[in-house]
């Protein structure tokens, strides 16, 4: 059996369904034109939203943030007005109680502040938002030991605060294994990024001693991110600290690369690692006018790879642009040897190297002889004297330039096995196989 409406209760039906669909699209329409006012990020947007949604504590929050932050005309007092609407809308929202905490702090008011940093710990325990900024809370009002593991715990949760946890931290606590042992979890990623930022303020000595607990714990770190320091250690005339680190930082390289021959001054002077990013490595800028640098792997003289140059034969350069720094010690005498392999070398001026130093603020340079044209592996070698004062010297690779009139270089040469050895082997501070495989 089929029932059928009476046209009233259809109608009143169809009423029914429009008001509905009135009421519906009236929501709708305010929470889009909210949601429109709040996008415009500015006092008179926030404001509009919270009287067109004010059960929403978004709002209300994004409302005190404003007031709170507001650079030009900021308002504390609005700004705590707003935020506890927001917070009894919602209560459980850590970024409001953690907002209304710092409101608090920065009227003076710790007692309400504390609460407010209690209550979001206790909602959301495992934030490390939350643990952070009451850890700087107390770390702020001098409480260091109640600090310190507020601020460890947030780390643990978030390790790229590492850095900035021990940079905060030393500022009031001068005993750097103090805050390695009670705030840094023992992450070497962690302590890495903290020899960054403490080298790149130059603070070099406190970088050397983060490096001592780091080198110890396990895991492997990249020459890139530590090369920094030894650059610095390197500059300052710090050369016997920079070859140490140097050989500590290696032996924690995800790959080993094989040693260099006992006493060699040069580490990797085979070029195995691959690496040419400075510190006391070979370096040599990215791009170079006229040469092409890279390993090769087809030609050596020994191990798994060369490096290789290929000239482009467009100009008639001065070249000396790879380069390696040497611990040396002055009045030493030292045997240079490399080997070199030349394919179409052109022009009289080849590949020879150069020890480069600085004497008094003057250049003292020696050189080898050279190889061009075709050539198969040639040893190159001479014997050298370390001026009395050059603390910082240079094995480089080098082109002179030609002065005949079609001096412009083309072709490839290769180079491999280099060493630069003290006569009486032992006396110089040299990268040996014992040396790279101490960790101490």
């Amino acid at each position: 059996m089929t029932l059928r409406l009476s046209i009233r209760a259809q109608r009143g039906l169809l009423l029914t369904a429009f008001a509905v669909l009135c009421f519906l699209s009236y929501f709708s329409i305010r929470a889009a034109r909210a949601a429109h006012a709040v996008g415009l990020k500015t006092r008179e947007g926030y404001e509009h939203a919270v009287r067109l949604e004010p059960s929403d504590p978004r709002n209300w929050y994004l409302l005190g943030r404003f007031y709170q932050y507001d650079f030009e005309q900021s308002d504390p007092n609005a700004a705590l007005s707003a935020l506890l609407v927001a917070r009894s809308l919602d209560p459980l929202s850590a970024d409001t109680l953690l907002d209304l905490a710092t409101n608090y702090g920065e009227a003076g008011k710790n007692a309400e502040a504390r609460a407010a940093y209690l209550e979001a710990k206790r909602v959301y325990p495992l934030s490390a938002e939350v643990l952070w900024h009451y850890g700087n809370f107390l770390l702020r009002d001098n409480e260091i030991d109640a600090a310190f593991p507020e601020i460890r715990r947030a780390v643990e949760l978030d390790p790229k605060r590492g850095a900035e946890a021990f940079s905060r931290c030393h500022r009031l606590v001068s005993d750097v294994n103090e805050i390695l042992d009670k705030v840094i979890p023992q992450n070497i990623q962690t302590y890495v990024d903290i020899l960054s930022d403490t080298t790149n303020s130059g603070q070099f000595d406190t970088a050397l001693q983060v490096w001592r607990r780091a080198k110890v714990l396990p895991g492997n770190v990249n020459l890139m991110e530590v090369t920094p320091l030894a650059n610095a250690l390197i500059q300052s005339n710090r050369m016997t600290e920079a070859v140490q680190f140097w050989q500590e930082a290696a032996v924690k390289l995800p790959v080993s690369i094989p040693p260099d021959p006992s006493g060699s001054v040069l580490w990797d002077g085979s070029f195995e690692a691959g690496f040419f990013g400075g510190g006391l490595s070979w370096h040599f800028p990215a791009n170079t006018k006229g040469v092409q640098i890279k390993p090769d792997a087809r030609e050596k003289h020994s191990g798994s790879q060369s490096l290789q140059l290929m000239f482009t034969g467009r100009s008639n350069i001065y070249f000396s642009d790879i380069c390696h720094w040497v611990p040396i010690e002055a009045g030493k005498t030292y045997r240079f040897s490399a080997w070199v392999q030349t394919k179409a070398l052109t022009t009289d001026q080849g590949i020879r190297f150069g020890i480069f130093s600085s004497v008094a603020g003057r250049s003292a340079t020696v050189f080898t002889g050279d190889v061009h044209g075709d050539q198969p592996w040639t040893n190159l070698t001479l014997t050298w004297t370390a001026p009395a004062d050059a603390p910082l010297t240079q094995v480089c690779i080098v082109r002179n330039p030609s002065e005949l009139p079609d001096g412009e270089i083309a072709g490839i040469a290769w180079v491999d096995d280099v060493t630069l050895t003290p006569v009486s082997p032992g006396s110089a501070p040299g990268f040996t196989p014992n040396d790279a495989g101490q960790n101490n």
